[in-house]
């Protein structure tokens, strides 16, 4: 009599566990543990907003140019230059990457590129490029993958990206300045 109680219960939780296991959402893609380069921190001033496909649908997003900028440098003495240019509705280039003071691309410094590619194994020749052509292709910064080893470098695109997306709904062409001095 016992073991039946006991089995029965044992039943219930594990159904219960189940069920509250199915509820629950996968945060794996969002992850931005201690991996992310902390030199490439934003502030918590920019707006982050989430898109879904139909948000970018062909025809909602008007033509032009469309660019945003970091207004400070970070740690490594980077900062985000982004330009987004729409034709016919549609994304057709995405020109992302980081500049230092000089004004040099991080996508072509070699030094950085094989520091991080030891560290995480991927460096901004690889996934800069990567984030850029496949926003293109799917026009839609939803829906770029996340780039492993370069997570918080990735968040940052798709954050970004966004913002150049809701500017191009608005035809807004002024550069988008974001204040990314981070405060220690």
């Amino acid at each position: 009599m016992e073991i039946k109680k006991g089995f029965k219960l044992a039943s219930v939780i594990f159904a219960s566990t189940l069920v509250l296991a199915a509820c629950g959402s996968d945060n794996t893609a969002n992850d931005t543990s201690s991996e992310a380069v902390s030199s490439e921190a934003v502030s918590s001033d920019v707006v982050s907003s989430e898109a879904t496909s139909s948000d970018v649908a062909a025809g909602e997003l008007q033509d032009g140019t469309y660019k945003l900028e970091e207004k400070n440098l970070d740690k490594n003495g980077w900062k985000v230059d982004f330009t987004l240019t729409v034709k016919d509705g549609k994304i057709t280039e995405s020109n992302y990457d980081y500049l230092d003071k000089d004004g040099n691309l991080k996508s072509e410094d070699e030094e950085y590129q094989k520091a991080m590619k030891e560290k995480s194994g991927t460096g901004p020749a690889e996934y800069i490029p990567e984030l850029n052509a496949e926003l293109v292709a799917k026009g839609d910064p939803a829906g770029v993958e996340v780039v492993t080893g370069a997570t918080h470098s990735s968040e940052s695109f798709k954050k970004y990206a966004q913002q150049l997306v809701d500017a191009a709904k608005e035809g807004k062409t002024e550069t988008i300045m974001v204040d990314n001095q981070v405060e220690e």
